[in-house]
């Protein structure tokens, strides 16, 4: 049995590291405050970008009335033989499960495509190394190369997600619109962990590219919180002042939405199929800036939950140390009595 000098010393060890997660934590709840008011701050752009798309998609004549085909590329369908995977994950740990279950959802999405010649676009650190460990980098090769189908990374972002830039995700959109355009690839998928507040995120795996419905998000995978995830949460939340529920917006979509569907014949300065195929990449640019945001936010959020599993996790192990420091107290208290007693009546 250990003493009562290692116990206590074992105590005050974990004693500290219970004042670091609970810190961790609040730095946590804090930057996840933030990091929703960023998102929610980026939203009625988008959804205004959205309207104002379906408003010219009913105005302009986005398909060749001959062949049917679509006029403008990012909305041609071709047979996916070649994918684009973008994989965005947290550049650090202590976050719980968050990397592992994206990880795994990517991993999950290569199954499905078992035979496709798949590149692999890492956002983040723990993907990146993940990732680099199981899958090798691209080599260049001709464009007409008949090589056999293979997964491979054609590009690593670390770094960029602990303040996400407007131009990083528009740099990025641009290299994955042009090699769309030019038919490097046939089909762009995103994997990140959708965030609506606390208690309401989902692991998806989004279908980017090509674009079936202005508006509209096509949903390849999903995965969403269980309801243990959920009470932890919650746990979690509790005096950090994070919003359990997502804001409510319902008025301001309703109003926007307006703009979409109002039966009024807009003037615009350029003509309606000009203005549609100039403001389709932004729509491209919007979305993937939108996942960028929302794994950030469900980063934190998963951290906090973890950082206060931990706490609680310390406070328990305290309890238990106290316990059985006790225990060995009083053992050592009962052993010098006895011993105190034999001798007195040994004397007599």
């Amino acid at each position: 049995m250990a003493n009562i000098l290692d116990i206590r010393r074992r105590i005050r060890s974990v004693t500290n590291t219970r004042q670091i997660t609970k810190a961790m934590k609040m730095v946590s709840a804090a930057k996840l405050r933030r990091a929703q008011d960023r998102a929610l701050a980026a939203r009625p752009y988008a959804q205004m970008l959205s309207n104002v798309l379906k408003s010219l998609v009913s105005r302009a004549e986005i398909y060749d009335p001959e062949t049917g085909e679509p006029r403008h590329p990012l909305l041609a369908h071709r047979p996916e033989n070649r994918i684009l995977l973008i994989v965005v994950t947290g550049d650090k740990g202590l976050a719980g499960a968050f990397n592992t279950n994206i990880l795994k959802a990517a991993t999950r999405f290569l199954e499905s495509k078992h035979g496709k010649n798949i590149e692999i676009e890492a956002v983040g650190r723990k993907g990146r190394d993940f990732l680099k460990r199981r899958f090798k980098a691209a080599k260049p090769r001709e464009k007409d190369s008949q090589a056999a189908p293979a997964i491979t990374i054609v590009g690593e972002q670390v770094g960029v997600l602990q303040k996400v830039e407007y131009s990083f995700a528009s740099e990025l959109a641009e290299n994955i619109i042009k090699r769309y355009t030019e038919q490097e690839i046939d089909a762009v998928y995103l994997v990140y962990n959708e965030f609506k507040s606390v208690i309401a995120q989902r692991l998806v795996v989004e279908k980017v590219l090509p674009i079936e419905h202005v508006g509209e998000t096509e949903i390849a995978q999903y995965e969403g919180m269980t309801q243990e995830q959920k009470k932890e949460a919650i746990e979690a939340a509790k005096g950090a002042g994070v919003r359990l529920r997502p804001a409510d917006t319902t008025a301001a979509d309703a109003v926007a939405a307006k703009f979409g569907t109002a039966q009024v014949d807009y003037i615009y300065e350029q003509p309606t199929g000009e203005l549609f195929s100039a403001l389709l990449p932004k729509y491209v640019t919007i979305q993937i800036f939108h996942g960028l945001l929302e794994s950030v936010a469900a980063e934190h959020a998963a951290r906090m939950t973890a950082m206060d599993s931990a706490t609680n996790n310390a406070t328990d192990m305290i309890d238990s140390l106290t316990l059985a420091m006790n225990r060995v107290r009083q053992a050592k208290i009962t052993k010098e009595i006895i011993e105190i007693v034999s001798g007195a009546a040994a004397a007599s």
